[in-house]
């Protein structure tokens, strides 16, 4: 048995390692191919020399792994390591070099993840205007229209790929002369991290869980418009979430965070943004005017899957002040309690599985963090029923003497 966990532990990580956790690698590639394409040029080319740049900013070193196994705390028998870490200036100079020189040569995959996603969406952003910017300037070689595209696409990146690689190895020399860092470790202590710490804070869950219904009553998508802003920051928590998870360290005192993608997925919007799956229970249990019991069952299905735009727009909510109140207020509500018990270890934090965002309540929640996750979430749909029913009801009544009103006519 132990060696099937270890076996299937080793598989899990390999996949994990290489699809999850070089997400920000990915994301400079995609960014600046879609930018290029949008642009009316061939994106590959583009995608590419966004990923060189990407990778060259780093520096190819990472911290000498014999010094953190000695200082790793673990007992040896002999010394533990925190011992060891207080007296290793004590050790000959010859074996201090040794055990604190750093492996070069290699990339820090820790800036493929999470760590990197800032600087990946700026890197993508970037290379993707520069290159299309050269492209439209006309810096590129022409052959011949007998050539085949194939080959002249090459050449045509040429110029405008050798120059941003050109200046991208200024930045990365400036940065590592001047700065003592690199590009992505400089971009993630003075803006990822602590946008990061803003982003888990509770003011940020609770400006989120406004925001989302507040662009939505207008009638504009506020999910689209949220997640563009916040996404790379609530899915940089989750890569930090579930590093932790792998570690079997996922708690809020080794320095999980609350709020993450799978927060904001699974709890701000479940079952749509609003959370309306109260207003589907009222409607089934208690409506009596037509338009309401028309629009209940309309939206049954999609709510269990997390879609309410047939609620949205067909009720509607979209600026219909009855409804406001109980709209706004349960993603809120959501939010604050759903942070605290987090927070306060009721629950276990995110682990950072990325479940779809259509998957049904409760077994969303099992997936994002067990059993317990699962019941919370159980107790948010009793929440958004007791928030919602009061509102429904009162608008449910305004609807039916309306067509009661229409029927004498």
């Amino acid at each position: 048995m132990q060696l099937m966990l270890l076996v299937g532990g080793a598989i899990f990580n390999q996949a994990y390692t290489t699809t999850f956790n070089v997400m920000a690698l990915w994301g400079s590639i995609g960014i600046a191919y879609i930018y290029v394409k949008n642009e009316g040029y061939e994106p590959l080319a583009g995608g590419l020399t966004a990923c060189a740049s990407f990778l060259m900013l780093q520096t190819l070193a990472i911290d000498s792994p014999l010094k953190a196994a000695l200082t790793s705390g673990i007992n040896n028998g002999q010394m533990s390591g925190k011992v060891v870490a207080e007296n290793i200036d004590k050790l000959p100079h010859a074996l201090q070099t040794f055990l604190e020189a750093p492996v070069t040569g290699v990339i820090n995959i820790n800036w493929l993840g999470g760590d990197g996603m800032i600087a990946a969406i700026i890197v993508g952003l970037i290379v993707g205007w520069a290159y299309s910017a050269m492209m439209k300037a006309g810096w590129t070689i022409k052959l011949p229209k007998q050539v085949p595209p194939a080959v002249s696409n090459q050449f045509t990146a040429m110029i405008p790929a050798g120059v941003i690689l050109i200046v991208t190895m200024l930045i990365f020399g400036a940065f590592n002369n001047f700065a003592h860092t690199d590009f992505l470790q400089w971009v993630y202590k003075t803006i990822q991290s602590p946008l990061q710490g803003v982003s888990d804070s509770f003011g940020g869950a609770v400006v989120i869980a406004f925001l989302v219904p507040f662009f939505w009553f207008f009638g504009v998508h506020g999910g689209l418009i949220v997640g563009s802003i916040a996404g790379s920051l609530l899915q940089a928590n989750s890569f930090d979430n579930a590093q932790l998870y792998r570690a079997g360290k996922l708690t809020i005192a080794n320095g999980a965070h609350v709020v993450t993608n799978e927060f904001y997925n699974n709890f701000i919007n479940l079952t749509g943004s609003g959370i309306t799956i109260g207003l589907v229970i009222f409607i089934l249990i208690a409506a009596k005017s037509a338009q309401m019991k028309s629009l209940g069952k309309l939206e049954l299905v999609p709510g269990i899957f997390n879609i309410n735009e047939p609620f949205l727009f067909g009720m509607p909510i979209v600026m219909n002040p009855f409804l406001a109140i109980p709209f706004f207020l349960t993603s809120i509500v959501v939010a604050i309690s759903t942070y605290c018990v987090i927070r306060f270890g009721i629950v276990p934090p995110l682990n950072g599985m990325a479940a779809p965002w259509t998957t049904p309540a409760v077994i969303s929640g099992f997936l994002i963090g067990g059993w317990k996750m699962a019941i919370w979430q159980a107790c948010t749909l009793v929440i958004s029923t007791l928030i919602y029913w009061p509102f429904a009801k009162k608008y449910d009544n305004i609807l039916l003497k309306r067509e009661q009103a229409n029927e004498t006519k």
